[in-house]
């Protein structure tokens, strides 16, 4: 059997869905091809369950044209979007989608109706593969790093930064998921083991401007320094992690590790908070500022915050974030 698993972005959603991919691989035995775009492979790098990959560049038809040829006997359609429904509509064949249960969640944030059920949302992604036999097999999420980016970072760190450190992944694609600068100074102020700050290249300056307002010499800025997979062995060799609502989250959470997870303008009930292994070692640690009659405000985000409070990050109990693990 030839299985096609369709999710074109972003990070978190990636890492989300590799649930999917490795209880296809190991219960059915099935050649297993994952469709997602350029710019996101190195989530999916050395994942021994994938068989083949085909990448969304610039060119929809012929990445039609390269499914049709594959001629697969099932297509699992884990993003649901309008380009997918083309797809769909050009390939035929035996699908199965995700429920994204948008009405649902414009409930929530119009409304404050919570009609979500109360699950994971791998566990609705699960849901896509039920009629094939396939059951969730508790192991959690999955993220392969290369061994040189995880002999790079042991360099790189400090002696004494080794399995000792909090990383700090304070940034997120939208404004209203990160936390602000200055409750990232409040927390690190707080915190007794050194440091790491991770993010991409948009985060860049505001890692500096933390490193340097925090007064330590023992924190380390790798905003936009860092691939993706160094940053992925930087957390695997943290202590623990504290992150904003992002894809950096779940890639600690594929490592099983201690994670407070820090939510803005969303919320856990969106299914999206970390899923670590059902006998791992780590632990899940929600931070939120509940009892805000406008959050969620969005079920993604903002540039800024719509109420001009941001009441949801600059409430924070920063004492609770920094001290939970010591």
């Amino acid at each position: 059997m030839k299985i096609l698993v369709i999710r074109f972005s972003s990070i978190g959603d990636i890492v989300l869905t590799t649930p999917v991919v490795r209880c296809l691989k190991t219960q059915l035995g099935c050649e297993v091809h994952y469709a997602t775009k350029k710019e996101y492979a190195s989530v999916l790098h050395g994942n021994p369950y994938i068989d083949q990959f085909h990448f969304l560049e610039n060119n929809l038809d012929a990445l039609i044209q390269q499914f049709k040829s594959e001629n697969f006997d099932y297509i699992i359609d884990l993003h649901n979007n309008l380009r997918t429904s083309h797809i769909k509509l050009r390939l035929g064949g035996k699908w199965n989608r995700f429920n994204k249960l948008n009405i649902q969640k414009w409930l929530l944030v119009n409304f404050k109706m919570n009609l979500l059920p109360d699950e994971h949302i791998v566990h609705r992604y699960m849901q896509t593969v039920e009629k094939l036999g396939i059951v969730y097999d508790g192991k959690g999420l999955d993220f392969f790093i290369k061994p040189e980016d995880d002999l790079d970072v042991l360099r790189l760190l400090p002696v004494e930064f080794h399995e000792n450190y909090v990383c700090l992944v304070p940034g997120a694609k939208f404004a209203t998921k990160s936390i602000p600068l200055d409750k990232c100074v409040e927390i690190i102020q707080s915190i007794t083991r050194p440091v790491v700050i991770l993010g991409g290249p948009a985060e860049s300056e505001a890692g500096e401007q933390i490193a340097k307002l925090s007064g330590r010499n023992d924190v380390l800025n790798f905003c936009g320094k860092m691939s993706l997979g160094k940053s992925a062995a930087a957390i695997k060799h943290a202590h623990s992690v504290i992150s904003a609502d992002t894809g950096l989250m779940h890639i600690a959470a594929s490592f099983d590790k201690k994670i407070i997870s820090v939510w803005g303008n969303t919320v856990p009930e969106f299914g999206m908070y970390p899923l670590l292994p059902e006998n791992g070692k780590g632990k899940s640690i929600i931070s939120e500022v509940k009892n805000l009659s406008c959050r969620p405000c969005s079920k993604i985000g903002y540039a800024k915050c719509p109420k001009g409070h941001f009441k949801c990050m600059k409430d924070q109990d920063s004492a609770f974030i920094s001290r939970y693990w010591e």
